[in-house]
């Protein structure tokens, strides 16, 4: 049973306000008992509340009457002036209601006054009142001081089904077909698509079913909407619609085409055949139009949806790439890690091209890396790229290079070619060739430019660090012996494994300096810390004990002069140094020694390997140089006799560490229990081997193994 209902409501000049305006609607049908009405007055107040908020520019007045008998809607705008001519009002049988302008608003809401044309002007913009005019009972207008009105009823549903008669007073559209009705429903779905069925139906059915409501409204014969997404695939048939009563052949009539508003790079349109003999009705263009409008909220919410979706694929393609380009600080390998993230997702094939210099230092683009979809065609890609290929092509990459802009590739090898630069410097070019059934669209590009930006800042961070990696290295060998000295009666070997970080030089070194015939100065030491200073540090120690043992100082003498000088320095370095003199003689009985003077700064005691496979370790511990100005330096004196051998490393040794386990000093004298017999430079190989395959981990420090050995010859 039906119950009496009112509400009245005021709605600023914003585009929530229709939705508004829905709401109120729906609450007074729901408090009325008047559900069989709410399509159509959804609808019909949706249109005005819009035309309000569009053209008037001001505050919407909403006022809902529900009864018994069925409901009424008026709808005001603050707009005062003449009503557009177009549509007449059609009032109900023998009756021209009243209107009473909204004078107390239960609900005001400030709005923008702004000037506009009115909401009812209706020549250009009167589908609003077209609509009103065929779902309403009964609709009128009126004036009031402070603006204008229209209002509109709607009885019982039996009472809105619309017979398209021509002679239908007040009618703006004449039928489509004589004698046909035409259920309100169907007017509805030009205009409105109810939000449960919207939010089911995919874009294509829900065209198609827009299609299939304007045809039945029309009487089309045929109608179909094509659907062009700016690719090279062209137009596609999104939705078509064919009458029963149609025949096997086409119909011939002239066809009403009507674009569909959709933004680029889309585009549609919408065709409709009229039956055989005849044309396309006289309104057929306003309804055609009216139902391509709503059919391109639906595809350009689909295209907008597709966008997200291939946005968001872009952006995690592009930190998936980031994330692995990072992680490789290896230049060939980030150099061949660039196509194959490129292919296929961006093209067919991709190939990187980097910056070179030719003898007479003229710079040139030489092929570094390669990929392709097919195997198969690689080698032939190969050539078209390298040196000897394709002069075209290499002309347009050359340009590229130059002006560092992205370019087109025509020919064979079509697609696009971008720089690769960073930090103002060009590193050479990135191309990728289109796929074969389409062509880089504007985003393709755009995910592939931020590509080579990520690239080139990956591949100049691995050629940095390939830079700093190798002054490292020239500098670490600078400080170490390129060289050991090869005499009869005595063997030198020595192991260095330069920690994992690679760019930075350690304070491990070792040196053997030949004093004369007979005499060498033996040394292994350790700089505190690492890089620039650490080596500036150890070159200090190595060639202040250099120049101070070619003076015949003693051992305690070098050493307490060293560990001044360092103190002078005010560096905050210090260094352990292990060191002896070693001489080489002959016993009474005609076998060779080699008599050894030890003295240690600090640093670990080296261990004695004697002939028979046991070992010791040797020496007394004193103060590390630059440390302390009171400085403790003992020596120790002993023989190695033929097969022995002393063996000295650094901390890198003992302290590798395997979990919580540490290599330690014992692990080192059973390895050394199994070399006996073993030359030196086999004894400090075969240390260094077992002490980098202790730990799966890269060294941590430095490891610096040397070995002095009496060869068991007499």
């Amino acid at each position: 049973m039906s119950r009496h209902t009112h509400r009245r409501l005021r709605l600023p000049a914003d585009d929530r306000s229709p939705a508004a305006a829905r709401a109120l609607v729906r609450q007074v049908l729901a408090a009325g008992g008047r559900s069989d009405a709410l399509d159509s007055a959804l609808l019909l107040v949706s249109e005005l509340s819009t035309n309000g908020v569009v053209h008037a520019g001001t505050a919407v007045d909403i006022e809902v009457l529900a009864d018994e008998h069925g409901i009424t809607v008026t709808v005001s705008d603050q707009q005062s002036g003449p009503m557009g001519a177009g549509v007449g009002s059609r009032p109900l049988p023998g009756e021209m209601p009243a209107h009473s302008p909204v004078a107390e608003i239960s609900t005001t809401v400030a709005a923008d006054t702004h000037s506009a044309d009115s909401v009812f002007d209706v020549p250009e913009r009167g589908r609003g009142l077209f609509l009103v005019d065929q779902l309403a009972t009964a609709w009128g207008t009126s004036h009031h001081p402070g603006g204008k009105s229209v209002w509109f009823r709607l009885g019982p549903a039996e009472d809105v089904a619309l017979t398209m008669a021509p002679e239908t007073q007040g009618r703006a559209v004449p039928a489509p077909a004589a004698g046909d009705e035409v259920p309100a429903s169907a007017w509805a779905w030009l205009v409105h698509v109810p939000e449960g069925l919207r939010d089911r139906l995919s874009m294509p059915a829900l065209v198609s079913e827009l299609l299939t409501r304007l045809c039945e409204v029309t009487g089309a014969a045929t109608g179909t909407v094509w659907l062009d997404q700016g690719d090279e695939r062209g137009r596609a048939r999104l939705a078509g619609y064919r009458s029963a009563e149609l025949g096997p052949s086409a119909p011939r009539a002239r066809a009403l085409t009507v674009p569909v508003p959709v933004a680029r790079p889309w585009q549609a349109s919408l065709v409709l055949h009229p039956p055989a003999g005849g044309g396309p009705g006289k309104y057929w263009p306003e309804l055609a139009g009216l139902s391509a409008q709503r059919m391109a909220i639906s595809i350009d919410a689909e295209r907008l949806h597709t966008e997200e979706r291939r946005r968001r694929g872009a952006l995690a393609f592009l930190a998936e790439a980031s994330e692995l380009l990072a992680n490789s600080l290896d230049v060939d390998l980030t150099l061949a890690l660039v196509p194959q993230l490129a292919v296929p997702r961006l093209g067919q094939w991709c190939a990187v091209h980097v910056l070179g210099t030719r003898s007479a230092g003229a710079q040139d683009l030489r092929l570094a890396s390669v990929a392709h979809v097919d195997e198969e065609q690689l080698t032939a890609l190969q050539n078209a790229l390298g040196a000897d290929g394709d002069r075209d092509l290499a002309a347009r990459l050359a340009e590229v290079a130059a002006t560092g802009e992205t370019n087109a590739l025509v020919g064979p090898l079509e697609g696009v070619a971008v720089p690769l630069a960073a930090r103002g410097r060009l590193l050479g070019t990135l191309s990728v060739g289109r796929q074969p059934d389409r062509m880089h669209t504007g985003e393709d590009i755009a995910v592939l430019e931020d590509l080579a930006r990520r690239a080139s800042l990956a591949l100049d961070n691995a050629q940095a660090h390939a830079e700093r990696n190798q002054i490292a290295q020239d500098l670490q060998r600078a400080l170490l012996p390129t060289e050991l000295p090869v005499v009869a009666g005595a063997e030198f070997g020595a192991e260095y494994v330069p920690a994992s970080s690679g760019v930075e030089v350690g304070g491990d070194f070792y040196d053997v300096l030949t004093l004369r015939r007979n005499r060498w100065l033996v040394s292994i030491g350790d700089v505190c810390g690492k890089g620039t200073q650490a080596a500036a540090v150890t070159g200090v120690v190595r060639d202040v004990m250099r120049a101070l043992a070619a003076e015949n100082r003693t051992l305690p003498r070098i050493l307490s002069s060293l560990n001044r000088t360092l103190l002078a320095a005010q560096t905050d370095r210090y260094a352990t140094v292990a060191a002896a003199l070693v001489t080489r003689r002959e016993s009474p009985g005609g076998e060779r020694l080699l008599d050894v003077t030890l003295c240690l700064a600090g640093h670990d005691r080296p261990v004695l390997l004697r002939a028979d496979g046991t070992t010791a370790s040797v020496g007394e511990c004193g103060t590390a140089v630059g440390l302390l100005t009171e400085f403790e330096c003992t020596e120790t004196r002993f023989s190695l006799g033929p097969g022995e051998a002393l063996v000295f490393c650094t901390d890198g040794v003992t302290e590798r560490r395997h979990g919580k386990e540490m290599y330690g000093t014992r692990r080192l004298r059973r390895v050394l229990r199994g070399l006996v017999g073993h030359s030196a430079a086999s004894v400090a190989a075969r240390v260094r081997e077992n002490v980098v395959a202790f730990s799966a981990e890269a060294p941590r420090d430095d490891i610096a193994v040397l070995v002095l050995r009496n060869p068991a010859t007499r």
